[in-house]
């Protein structure tokens, strides 16, 4: 089977479909003969991101669900299942950034990022597994970050949420690889999309720019969806050169570890410069 065979009338669910990776793995989804449940919480932006793709009509579908309300959630995995009658592929692919000192950090922030991150990827799979042990068949998708398998300083509350997606993804990859399910953790690097703009109350600031060098969005869902298909566990965007980056760290390379103290000096320094600390 070809990478685009795969998805071909598969019936899938991606959360975050409104915008960024979620998007634009959407459009490719279609693209490649899937039917897809677009899922975001605002009504509007899921309406704009259907209309958008109107030359698939007849195989797009909006769910407007908060993915950190685990009733919603399991309403709308329910709710599809019986709908379309199975569900193949499921796409945790909500989430949010945030970049801050630890002492700056405060429980309401670690509450907000821990359950849009990971709460919602845990409801997504709690509520999907059951429906695809009864199918004998799935693929779940969960996006990660490469800041989950690699660590960043100053994106402590970040890389809890996103080391948490990867761990669970790559345990259930393993307890559930003689039932006929299958899972990915995606792990983008520098991709371009709006996470670089947008803050903790998931509110855009215009004013930060997409860096120049990141990899253009659709490009990635190409790749990402290449991967899936090849049933990948760990699947990091670009794959170069950040993978040598991330197996030079867990092998314990000595000038990568003493790159990385050195930037959370620079950004340290940064942030007491303009008075954050």
């Amino acid at each position: 089977m070809s990478t685009s065979e795969y998805f071909k009338e598969k019936i899938c669910i991606v959360t975050g479909a409104n915008s960024g990776i979620g998007y634009a793995m959407s459009a490719e989804l279609l693209k490649r003969g899937a039917t897809v449940y677009m899922a975001g919480r605002n009504k509007a932006k899921v309406t704009e991101a259907v209309e958008s793709l109107a030359a698939y009509k007849d195989r797009i579908h909006p769910i407007i669900v908060d993915v950190t309300d685990q009733a919603q959630v399991q309403k709308a995995i329910e709710d599809t299942k019986t709908e379309a009658g199975r569900i193949d592929l499921l796409f945790n692919n909500a989430g949010i950034g945030q970049g801050s000192l630890f002492e700056t950090a405060t429980l309401a922030d670690w509450k907000k990022i821990i359950d849009t991150n990971l709460w919602s990827v845990i409801y997504g799979v709690h509520a999907a597994v059951p429906i695809m042990l009864e199918q004998g068949s799935g693929h779940i998708v969960n996006t990660g970050s490469f800041n989950g398998i690699f660590p960043s300083s100053f994106q402590a509350l970040y890389c809890t949420t996103k080391f948490g997606v990867t761990g669970l993804t790559e345990c259930l990859r393993y307890e559930y690889a003689d039932k006929g399910l299958f899972f990915s953790t995606v792990c983008p690097a520098n991709v371009a999309t709006p996470i670089f703009k947008k803050g903790l109350d998931g509110k855009v600031n215009d004013e930060v720019p997409i860096p120049s060098d990141a990899y253009p969005v659709d490009k990635a869902a190409e790749y990402i969806l290449d991967k899936v298909a090849e049933r990948r566990g760990i699947i990091v965007v670009p794959e170069e050169p950040f993978t040598q980056i991330y197996l030079g760290y867990w092998s314990g390379d000595k000038q990568l570890e003493q790159n990385l103290a050195q930037v959370a000096r620079d950004r340290r320094a940064a942030y007491e410069k303009n008075d954050h600390i």
